[in-house]
């Protein structure tokens, strides 16, 4: 089933950074790449946050399965980027979620690297990206541990602010509190 453009996406885009890393829409064929990638980032990103049998407990199979569930439902944009021969992280967004979002406001649901990317500027070219992708004065929010000191800074880098909603969840039998910013 070929994928139809959401409405806040202007045109399927190829980008070519300076790095050498092209960053294009995911397809279908690409969900298990960016199970592993998901994991992979997890793994070293919430080390030291969540319980290590949670994170080994953590399936490639199944997150394949979910992404190509969401890469199938085309109701969301996911953008992946390559390089060195293989796929270095992906960022996925679309229409809010949040309960007092708007008609319109969009949502970063995912922005994730192989940790072997970190510090390369494949991040900031997919943020980038993102951004780009958004029309002017629309909001996007995107919610983020808030023990994730590395990915706020990021986040707030890139213009997103922290709002003061925060929401309480359960991950691996671990609370967290993960912490909402918003841009635009």
């Amino acid at each position: 089933m070929a994928d139809p453009v959401p409405p806040w996406h202007s045109e399927q885009m190829i980008v070519q950074t300076d790095s050498d890393v092209e960053i294009r829409p995911a397809a279908v064929t690409d969900a298990g790449r960016i199970a592993q990638v998901h994991l992979t980032s997890w793994k070293g990103a919430y080390a030291s946050v969540l319980p290590a049998e949670y994170l080994d407990s953590l399936d490639a199979t199944e997150r394949a399965a979910q992404w190509q569930q969401i890469l199938d439902e085309g109701t969301r944009t996911t953008l992946v980027a390559e390089g060195d021969g293989r796929l270095l992280g992906f960022a996925s967004y679309g229409p809010s979620r949040d309960e007092d979002a708007e008609d319109g406001d969009l949502e970063l649901y995912a922005i994730y690297l192989d940790p072997e990317s970190w510090g390369r500027g494949v991040a900031r070219d997919l943020m980038r990206t993102v951004l780009a992708d958004v029309p002017d004065g629309v909001p996007m929010s995107l919610w983020v541990l808030s023990e994730n000191e590395r990915a706020r800074h990021f986040y707030r880098r890139h213009g997103f602010q922290a709002d003061g909603v925060e929401r309480m969840d359960d991950i691996g039998d671990t609370p967290v509190t993960e912490v909402r910013y918003r841009r635009g």
